[in-house]
């Protein structure tokens, strides 16, 4: 988590004004308006179909909203006038290329290498040499504590371990913010605390982050500000100890509620 001080000083490197997405006759997203400070993490918790999901695929352009307007630094997409064709496939993926993504899946190439899985983004879509993207993608699986494993297959790696790469497949396209869609979600109990850990870790090096998360007190320790989302609009935001620490929302202290005291 940022020092509090550093977090004022900072610039906004996300800015999230009046997003609207819908599905069909469902509308999903119904106006999210937030802020993200360079090397802070924002966490998104809620319900099942609150929207938080949508609002990460959309600063990823996964999803593309509406209306609304995304800027990651200064790449800024106003959603309500995208061009067609060509130029709005250039306009939106320019924001594109500003995050990488960690899904829930760990959604690796499973006839490569860990290392090929790494190096894929970096040479084929950024046109890096491949010497280059090999060093990087050794010092980030060290980094990730995966360093002996750039030979193995996925099949050959446990859960934990492949979400471990997908985190450092992310990194490998050096992005200006990492975006995790509930990374512990698929793997079982006993492997989700190795991968916090590395999210954890990247926090504190001062990686800027979005996280949706159903893990409460992962979010407590790592969120600088925590987002509460129902029905496709925030509830509530705030830091961490406010949110989930003193809820002022009704809303928000129900579902914590039943999240930390199911019984």
């Amino acid at each position: 988590m940022t020092d509090t001080t550093e977090q004022q000083t900072e610039p906004a490197r996300i800015r999230v004004h009046g997003l609207e997405k819908s599905f069909g006759d469902h509308k999903v997203l119904r106006g999210i308006d937030f802020e993200s400070r360079r090397g802070t993490s924002t966490v998104l918790l809620g319900p099942s179909g609150s929207g938080k999901t949508t609002v990460l695929r959309s600063l990823n352009v996964l999803d593309t909203p509406e209306r609304g307007v995304i800027a990651i630094d200064d790449v800024e997409v106003d959603f309500s006038r995208v061009p067609a064709g060509k130029a709005g496939r250039r306009e939106t993926g320019r924001l594109r290329a500003q995050s990488g993504m960690v899904f829930q899946a760990h959604n690796l190439f499973p006839h490569r290498t860990v290392l090929e899985n790494l190096i894929e983004g970096p040479v084929i879509a950024q046109q890096r040499p491949r010497e280059e993207a090999v060093a990087e993608a050794r010092a980030l699986l060290d980094q990730v504590g995966l360093g002996d494993r750039a030979d193995s297959y996925p099949f050959q790696l446990s859960g934990g371990q492949q979400q471990r790469v997908g985190i450092a497949r992310a990194l490998a396209l050096k992005p200006r913010v990492v975006l995790f869609d509930e990374p512990t979600s698929s793997l079982d109990p006993e492997l989700v605390g190795e991968v916090l850990a590395v999210i954890k870790d990247l926090a504190a090096e001062g990686w800027t982050t979005v996280i949706v998360t159903h893990e409460i007190r992962f979010a407590e320790q790592v969120a600088d500000q925590v987002l509460f989302l129902d029905g496709g609009v925030i509830v509530e935001k705030g830091p961490s100890a406010q949110v989930i620490g003193d809820p002022r929302e009704e809303r928000t202290r129900r579902f914590l509620k039943r999240v930390l005291d199911p019984g």
